[in-house]
């Protein structure tokens, strides 16, 4: 599992999620209105807004606003036109980043996204930088606690997964191609499996490590301003530093 996973996770555990909500709704709402704009209404013949609508339940959103947000999607309501951006760049010590935003207004994204990069240490590169850096996966999420990596292993395979990676001291992650990704998190649930979380994602293919405390602190600063900005959907990076030292910086 890469640094910026297992950042995440410790993040998710320590946040105030009360606090986060009404951000956390903002962008699972853009996420469903552009989903729905781009397969269609229908999360059975739309893996995308599957897996939006799924993480909106998730937390909690009212099913009225999920509805909404469809049907903005799709024309019936009127709503904001949002367009898909992606920015990479580099932060302290020359990590990649790659952040992707839903925006109705791509002048002000690109002002903030690069404002961001700049105050703390890093810098707005130019289209395909970084991204050659990472490759599209499908990515499922299983507590460590609810089955054995031996038992996984073997259903994850059986339902059409490529691999299972263990080096996270809380989950596994279950890994395979983008297109089978809500196939076999389907498979997974059927043979009782617990997921957490299914989403698709980008996995670096090379990584940076982080051993200075002081480099880290900015390359965990940028990141974090990165996610809680309004227009960001996600960010990914591709840095390592060892468990102890994330949290110490949560």
């Amino acid at each position: 599992m890469a640094g910026h996973s297992k950042w995440h996770n410790i993040r998710h555990k320590k946040a105030k999620q009360d606090a986060k909500r009404g951000q956390l709704f903002t962008k699972l709402l853009r996420e469903i209105t552009v989903a729905a704009r781009q397969g269609g209404p229908d999360p059975e013949f739309n893996p995308r807004l599957r897996i939006a609508i799924e993480k909106a339940k998730k937390a909690n959103m009212p099913i009225e606003n999920i509805e909404r947000a469809i049907k903005r999607g799709t024309g019936e309501l009127e709503g904001v036109n949002y367009e898909e951006v992606v920015y990479e760049g580099y932060g302290p010590d020359g990590v990649a980043v790659i952040v992707e935003c839903l925006t109705d207004n791509r002048n002000r994204t690109t002002s903030e996204v690069r404002h961001l990069f700049t105050k703390h240490g890093g810098n707005l590169g130019s289209s395909g930088c970084v991204s050659f850096l990472f490759e599209e996966k499908g990515v499922i999420t299983v507590p460590k606690d609810s089955i054995s990596e031996e038992e996984l292993f073997e259903k994850a395979i059986e339902a059409g997964a490529e691999d299972i990676v263990s080096d996270d001291e809380n989950y596994f992650e279950v890994r395979t191609e983008p297109k089978d990704l809500y196939s076999v998190k389907e498979s997974l649930e059927k043979s009782g499996v617990n997921i957490e979380k299914a989403e698709l994602t980008r996995i670096p293919t090379t990584t940076v490590e982080i051993k200075n405390p002081e480099t880290a602190q900015k390359l965990i600063k940028l990141l974090d301003a990165l996610e809680d900005s309004d227009d960001v959907q996600k960010v990914y990076s591709n840095f390592e530093m060892s468990e102890d030292m994330m949290k110490q910086l949560a």
